[in-house]
C-alpha cells in the first residue's frame, strides 16, 4: 500500500534580488494513515517551508522547487505528485483532502466575518449542500471541538474569543471536510499550558476518530512527546534525525536533538546557566557532558526592605453604560491584590490568560489607572504623583513587552529606538556618548554594534526580544516587569534569553516581576512565585516550595499541564 504522503529529496530555494537562499536541502519524510508525525526544530529550520510546500502555498516565483517529489495517496492505491498539479487542481485538494491549522489564528481568521460564516464558507466550497445544512454541520463541528456555547461562537467575531477558542475554530474549519491529512503548524505556541494540553488532546482524539495522518510542527520536543508516534528533527533545512518518538526522546543520536531536550528550564535548578544549542554542537563526540555553572545566585532569605509595595490594588472595567443607556457588567480584572517585592528579588507571577497578570503589571507602572488601592515604589505613592513627577519616576521603572515586534516602531532603526529613552531623560552628556551607550547595551544583550542601523523586521523573534530588553535597560532602572517575554520563543532561544536576564540581573542588580503562564519557566527564573486566578492571588511562597508542594488545586492543575517527557 502506498503511504498517505511521501516527500522524497525535496530541495527548495528562494530567489531575491539575484541572491539564492536554500531553505530545504533534499529532505525525505513519510506520513502513514492513522499516524502523527512530529516535525521539530527552531525557527528557520525549514519546518513551515516543508508544510507550505505540501499545499503549494509558498510565494512564487520567489520560491523554487529545485528537485524532489511530494507523493500523496488518499486511498493507498492511486497516487499524485502534488508538485505537478496546477492551481485549480490544488484548490480541490486544499481543505478537502489536506487541511492545515496555521500558527496564529488571529491572522488566519478574517476579522470582519463571524466565526460561523468562515467555517460554513469552507464547507460550501467543497461540499454540495445548502447554507442551512452547512450551518448545522458547523454547529456540530463546534460541539466536536468542545467550544462552549456553539450558537454564541457561531455569531461571534474572532476578536471576541480567547486564543484557545480561536484555535478551536481553526481546528473545526480544518476538520470540516474530513481530510485524510492534517498539517498543524505550531498550533499551541504562546497558548497557556492548560489550553495547550486541551488542544493537544483534541487533535489526538480527532486523529484517532477519523484515522487521519497528522504532521504536527513544533519547536518543543516536550510538547510533541504528548502525542507523536514518530519524530523528525530539522536543523538548517536538513533532517538530522528521525525515528519512533520513544527512541528520539530517550536515546537521541544527534547533538542538536540532545540540545533541544537539555535546554528546557524544568530540568535545571534556579540560578544555573541553561545549556544552549552551541554548547552541544561545538562539543566533540567523546568530550564529557556539559557542566552547568551558576549564572546568578538565588536571593538570600528576605530581610531587606521592600522596593515595591502593592496594597489592596483593584482594576475594574466596564462600570458604565452602553450606547443604549444600559449598565454594562463590571469585570474585576484585578481584585484587591496586596504583596511586596524586595530589592534584588525576582518575583514570578503566573496564571492563565485572562487571570489579570498583564493588567496588574500595567497598573503597577501606572499605564492603567487603578480603580482603588496603592502602589508604593521606594516609599513613593505612584498614584498620587503628578504627570511631571511620574515622568521622572519612569526612569526607574520599565517593562519588557510580550510581543517585541508590535512594541517596536517598524520605521525606526533599533539603535535609535534604544537611544530614544536616553534622549528623553537626558542620560549621557552628548549624542555621541548616548550612541556609545547603545553600542555597549547591544553587546551586553549578545547583539553586534553593527545592528544599530537595522530595522525591526530584519531580526528574528529572539533578537527582537533582546532589543526590547536593551531598551528597558537603557535608563538603568531599579525595577523591571517582564510580561510574557519568552512565551512565544523557541525553547533554545528561550534558554538564551533566560541566561541573558540572569546575567543582566547580576550586572545591573535590578528587581523584577516575571509574568508568565508557564510555571516551569517561572520556577527557574524566580525567587518567589505568586499564582493568580480571576483577579486574585490564590497562592504565594518560595519558588521551589510552590512548585514542588502546591497547596491550591488551581496551582496543581497548572503544574500538571506543563509538558513532560
Amino acid at each position: 500500500m502506498i503511504p498517505l504522503l511521501q516527500i522524497t529529496d525535496l530541495a527548495v530555494t528562494f530567489e531575491n534580488e539575484g541572491k539564492s537562499t536554500t531553505a530545504l536541502h533534499g529532505i525525505s519524510l513519510q506520513v502513514n494513515r492513522g499516524e502523527i508525525l512530529a516535525v521539530v526544530g527552531e525557527s528557520g529550520s525549514g519546518k513551515s517551508v516543508t508544510s507550505l510546500s505540501i499545499l503549494q502555498l509558498l510565494p512564487t516565483p520567489a520560491a523554487n522547487y529545485r528537485r524532489g517529489e511530494i507523493i500523496y495517496s488518499a486511498d493507498g492505491i492511486q497516487s499524485t505528485n502534488l508538485l505537478q498539479l496546477g492551481n485549480r487542481q490544488m484548490q480541490a485538494i486544499r481543505g478537502q483532502s489536506i487541511a492545515m491549522i496555521f500558527q496564529e489564528p488571529m491572522t488566519s481568521l478574517n476579522p470582519v466575518l463571524t466565526c460561523g460564516n468562515q467555517v460554513q464558507e469552507a464547507i460550501l466550497q467543497h461540499k454540495k449542500c445548502s447554507k442551512q445544512e452547512a450551518k448545522v454541520q458547523t454547529l456540530a463541528l463546534f460541539e466536536k471541538v468542545k467550544l462552549p456555547e456553539p450558537v454564541r461562537i457561531y455569531k461571534s467575531y474572532p476578536h471576541q474569543l480567547s486564543g484557545g477558542q480561536k484555535q478551536r475554530v481553526m481546528i473545526a474549519m480544518a476538520m470540516s471536510c474530513g481530510p485524510s491529512l492534517l498539517i498543524a503548524d505550531e498550533p499551541t505556541t504562546a497558548l497557556d499550558v492548560t489550553v495547550q494540553r486541551t488542544i493537544l488532546n483534541l487533535i489526538r482524539d480527532l486523529q484517532r476518530e477519523q484515522n487521519m495522518g497528522v504532521i504536527f510542527i513544533s519547536h518543543d520536543l516536550a510538547v510533541v512527546a504528548e502525542i507523536a508516534d514518530r519524530i523528525a528533527v530539522m536543523y538548517k533545512g536538513k533532517i538530522v534525525e528521525q525515528g519512533p518518538a520513544r527512541q528520539i526522546l530517550h536515546q537521541p543520536s544527534h547533538p542538536y536533538t540532545r540540545a533541544l531536550l537539555a535546554c528546557r528550564p524544568i530540568l535545571h535548578q534556579r540560578g544555573d546557566r541553561l545549556p544552549v544549542v552551541e554548547d552541544f554542537l561545538g562539543r566533540k563526540e567523546h568530550e564529557p557532558e556539559l557542566k552547568l555553572i551558576a549564572a546568578v545566585k538565588p536571593s538570600p532569605a528576605i530581610e531587606n526592605q521592600p522596593l515595591l509595595q502593592v496594597k489592596d490594588l483593584s482594576v475594574w472595567f466596564g462600570a458604565g453604560k452602553n450606547w443604549l443607556g444600559k449598565s454594562t457588567p463590571v469585570t474585576r480584572a484585578v481584585d484587591g491584590v496586596s504583596f511586596d517585592v524586595y530589592k534584588g528579588e525576582t518575583l514570578g507571577l503566573v496564571g492563565e490568560s485572562g487571570c489579570g497578570k498583564t493588567t496588574l503589571g500595567r497598573a503597577i507602572l501606572q499605564l492603567i489607572k487603578p480603580t482603588s488601592g496603592e502602589v508604593m515604589l521606594d516609599g513613593k505613592n505612584l498614584g498620587t504623583l503628578s504627570p511631571a513627577e511620574l515622568r521622572v519616576i519612569r526612569r526607574d521603572i520599565q517593562i519588557i513587552f510580550q510581543d517585541p515586534y508590535s512594541s517596536l516602531n517598524p520605521r525606526i532603526r533599533i539603535g535609535d529606538a534604544i537611544r530614544e529613552p536616553m534622549d528623553v531623560h537626558g542620560l549621557g552628556a552628548t549624542a555621541k556618548q548616548r550612541k556609545e551607550n547603545v553600542m555597549d547595551l547591544l553587546e551586553k544583550v549578545s547583539l553586534s554594534p553593527d545592528h544599530y542601523n537595522r530595522y525591526p523586521h530584519e531580526f528574528s523573534g529572539g533578537q527582537r526580544q533582546r532589543i526590547g530588553i536593551a531598551r528597558a535597560l537603557a535608563l538603568h532602572p531599579s525595577f523591571i516587569i517582564c510580561d510574557e517575554s519568552v512565551s512565544a520563543l523557541d525553547v533554545s532561544v528561550q534558554a538564551q534569553v533566560l541566561n541573558l536576564l540572569n546575567d543582566l540581573k547580576k550586572d545591573f542588580g535590578f528587581t523584577s516581576i516575571f509574568i508568565s503562564h508557564d510555571l516551569a519557566v517561572v520556577k527557574y527564573i524566580s525567587d518567589r512565585i505568586m499564582v493568580m486566578n480571576r483577579g486574585k492571588i490564590v497562592e504565594s511562597g518560595d519558588a521551589d516550595e510552590v512548585y514542588n508542594h502546591p497547596r491550591e488545586a488551581y496551582t496543581r492543575r497548572l503544574i500538571e499541564a506543563v509538558p513532560k517527557l
